[in-house]
């Protein structure tokens, strides 16, 4: 049954799907919402698909839940937010939110690695494990769906489109890199290939936002998001450019430093 209601002035009744199986999450989200704004809501639930269907036949509505507020119909969910002057996430805008929190969270890990390993917070050796772990979790991203990541990648990048099957490869080359170099392992190989796919990608992206001025979607954390293809995305890849040729030099002038 219902939760016993809260006290006060301002009256919602809100209509949801409560079944055994399932219990709508918009649902909860507005409830919430609205008692989180000091209503008095009378939670109505709707227990069966046939309530849902003869509701929504009743209203002239589509989906459930629905919130009345002082018997004027409100909407669903994000109509609810709308009317409390709350944002509402547009589902097509472009944001950099997905790149930025692969960031953080790589920021994270390598200040974690460095105090495990009791080594100077804030070092180029910190750098160094921030770039690795990037490359790792944006790897991570792109491989939960290759092929539609593939699929984004071909839209701009340069090699891709002249050898198709490198679009599949790019992110099992990327992990590779950064795990090796977050190792210090076999540079011979991670820092080539690191260079070398950074490279491309970087001019790829300079070419299609900068040249070509192109509004494309940024295939760098996989191919469900959108983030736009520009300073970004072009900064996976110098980064991608600027730690193999830093772990290399370093090789050559101090043999046998950690890298």
């Amino acid at each position: 049954m219902p939760e016993p209601r809260a006290t006060s002035s301002r009256k919602a009744v809100l209509h949801r799907l409560v079944m055994p199986g399932h219990i709508c999450p918009y649902g909860l989200k507005a409830l919430h919402l609205l008692r989180s704004k000091g209503y008095d809501v009378e939670d109505r639930w709707i227990e069966t698909r046939e309530q849902q269907e003869a509701f929504k036949a009743e209203h002239y509505v589509t989906t459930t839940p629905q919130v009345f507020i002082d018997g004027q119909r409100i909407g669903g969910h994000d109509d609810l937010r709308r009317f409390l002057g709350l944002s509402v996430k547009d589902p097509n805008a472009t944001s950099y939110t997905p790149v930025l929190v692969v960031f953080a969270v790589a920021a994270l890990i390598a200040l974690t690695i460095d105090l495990l390993t009791a080594a100077p917070l804030l070092s180029l050796l910190t750098l160094e494990r921030f770039i690795s772990v990037t490359m790792i979790l944006l790897a991570m991203l792109k491989l939960q769906d290759v092929d539609r990541f593939a699929t984004m990648f071909l839209g701009y990048d340069l090699l891709a489109r002249k050898w198709v099957p490198y679009a599949s490869i790019y992110p099992f080359a990327q992990l590779g890199a950064g795990v090796l170099m977050l190792a210090g392992a076999l540079p011979w190989l991670s820092v080539p290939v690191a260079a070398f796919i950074g490279g491309i990608g970087a001019v790829s992206i300079y070419k299609a936002v900068y040249v070509e001025k192109r509004s494309l979607k940024c295939a760098c954390v996989g191919g469900g998001t959108n983030v736009p293809l520009g300073f970004v995305s072009l900064t996976e890849d110098l980064f991608m450019v600027a730690m193999p040729l830093w772990m290399g030099l370093n090789a050559w002038l101090l043999p046998g430093a950690p890298m």
